[in-house]
């Protein structure tokens, strides 16, 4: 197995080299996503398949979207992910065509987690990854408590479930 760490935008994999590559609920990162979907493309062989998915921020379907209310809420200057690349419906097509992919499919795919407690949900966020856990780190402490204390109003009791739906795509090289 060989794992190398690069962007999207410039695969370090000679052309043809996979038979499936997959983007998962990474497209909306990609500084570039039509230049990174052409380059899994290109490391994909001739008729081989490239899949993408997204979370369906837009729609507010995604597991992050209790998150993004409550910080609305509090602050309605507060950028969420719905304006990201395949955050809306039929996104991820027409980035697979702008990337050049042939017979592409789409479909959504919907998840449920579990979650024990709200402690098992907020903990996630405070480590700072992703632009929901960077809006937190952002905020002042009083600012923050505030919004975990609203995130916890808007979810049910615990333990309990996040249903999520995700765009999904797929195409041939």
């Amino acid at each position: 197995m060989d794992i190398q760490l690069a962007g999207a935008e410039q695969v370090p994999y000679p052309d043809g080299t996979f038979d499936l590559t997959l983007a998962a609920l990474v497209v909306h990162f990609m500084p570039d996503p039509v230049r990174g979907l052409t380059e899994l493309a290109r490391v994909t062989s001739a008729g081989g398949t490239v899949a993408a998915t997204a979370w369906d921020f837009a729609g507010g379907r995604s597991p992050l979207c209790p998150f993004w209310r409550a910080a609305r809420e509090l602050d309605p200057a507060a950028s969420d992910e719905s304006d990201e690349a395949g955050a809306r419906a039929g996104q991820l097509a027409q980035l697979f065509a702008a990337a050049g992919l042939r017979s592409v499919v789409t479909d959504e795919l919907s998840i449920e987690v579990g979650q024990q407690s709200f402690e098992s949900w907020w903990h996630p966020f405070t480590l700072g990854v992703g632009p929901a856990g960077a809006y937190l780190r952002g905020l002042p402490p009083a600012a923050a408590a505030r919004l975990r204390e609203r995130c916890a109003q808007l979810l049910p009791p615990a333990p309990f479930t996040i249903r999520a739906t995700a765009w999904i795509a797929r195409g041939l090289a």
